[in-house]
């Protein structure tokens, strides 16, 4: 099955996730058929030009680059001073000393110099989460060929990106794992979730819509095609592939989740995110006014959680994961993407449970 707007030979894109994948997830999917994603707002220009470097020299088959579109805060130390005091508790308990006011940005957002990666190295699909960039940067993107993706979290938010002329807006229901993608709102309580999502995204634009959020499995995927979907996009499930990149205490924590297990959460990043319950959140969250904007808020937890996970614990780590994660599996990839998808064509095809 392809599109115009959907290079791949399937329907199903895989999650850019950033901290848990590396080049041999995206390469496993792309080969299989789905189209494989780099997701590089932790990556500076050089290291993701040669990550798509080595994408391209193990297949030919088309892949998505992903970036953050957010606007840097400016420095608050007052308040970085207080969230840290705040931990104060927390590094004592682990014998460490709390890191300096202002340590590690944690990510950073599409720029010049990641445009003139993607004028290189020319990936097919280029997308965004938090927006999109300004108008310059976004047309030196259109100008390589690629075709441009971008998370909406609502109605409003679909109609911004359609207005802006995206190839495919990728509708996130709340059930989805990791940061939220909204850009016209900061109220994380008002996004919808999907089945509620996506009928009235596919209603009010004129592009392919993509769903995000809790599909991990056949079913969902023929659910979401239901609704309207033109392909959809799965995370959560790939976290427990062996191409993953997955930590240990993270892996162990997804092969227990439950339907209950996760909230979202601003304590890691600054941001709303859907990650598992662990102590931080309980103790802290698991949304915290005081937590510093996003990025900054990253290198606050950065000690606890090396100090942590080196201790086999994933106390203050962030578990990204969906609602779906109890449908997870340990598998292959490439095999999980050509199984969905067989999974989804078996639902289409069975009988309506009714006469």
């Amino acid at each position: 099955m392809s599109a115009d707007f959907l290079p791949s030979r399937l329907p199903i894109v895989q999650a850019p996730m950033a901290g848990s994948q590396g080049v041999e997830l995206c390469v496993a999917v792309a080969e299989a058929g789905g189209l494989g994603s780099l997701p590089a707002a932790m990556l500076t220009p050089a290291l993701l030009g040669e990550q798509i470097a080595a994408v391209r020299a193990c297949t030919r088959a088309p892949i998505n680059v992903n970036f953050f579109c957010h606007v840097p805060p400016a420095p608050e130390p007052e308040r970085e001073a207080a969230w840290l005091a705040e931990l104060a508790a927390d590094y004592a308990e682990a014998g460490l000393a709390p890191p300096p006011v202002g340590a590690g940005p944690g990510r950073s957002p599409f720029d010049a110099a990641m445009a003139e990666v993607v004028e290189e190295t020319k990936p097919e699909v280029v997308s965004f989460h938090f927006g999109l960039p300004d108008e310059g940067l976004l047309a030196r993107v259109r100008q390589t060929g690629a075709k441009i993706y971008s998370s909406a979290t609502s109605v409003a938010e679909a109609r911004f990106l359609d207005a802006r002329g995206v190839d495919a807006v990728i509708a996130q229901g709340a059930e989805a794992g990791g940061h939220r993608g909204m850009f016209l709102t900061g109220d994380a309580d008002a996004q919808p979730g999907l089945f509620a999502l996506l009928p009235q995204v596919v209603d009010a634009v004129r592009v392919p819509v993509v769903a995000a959020g809790g599909i991990a499995d056949g079913r969902g995927i023929a659910a979401a095609f239901v609704l309207g979907a033109r392909a959809v996009q799965i995370g959560t499930a790939y976290l427990r592939t062996p191409q993953a990149t997955t930590s240990a205490v993270h892996r162990s924590a997804l092969a227990t989740a439950r339907d209950d297990a996760t909230r979202l959460t601003n304590l890691f990043t600054g941001r709303p995110a859907r990650g598992l319950v662990n102590r931080f959140i309980l103790r802290h969250g698991p949304m915290n006014p005081r937590a510093p904007a996003f990025p900054l808020a990253t290198g606050a937890v950065a000690r606890l959680r090396a100090r942590s996970e080196a201790e086999g614990s994933g106390d203050y780590s962030p578990l990204w994961s969906g609602q779906a994660a109890a449908l997870a599996r340990e598998e292959d990839a490439g095999l999980m993407t050509a199984r969905l998808w067989q999974e989804a064509c078996a639902a289409f095809a069975a009988r309506p449970p009714f006469t």
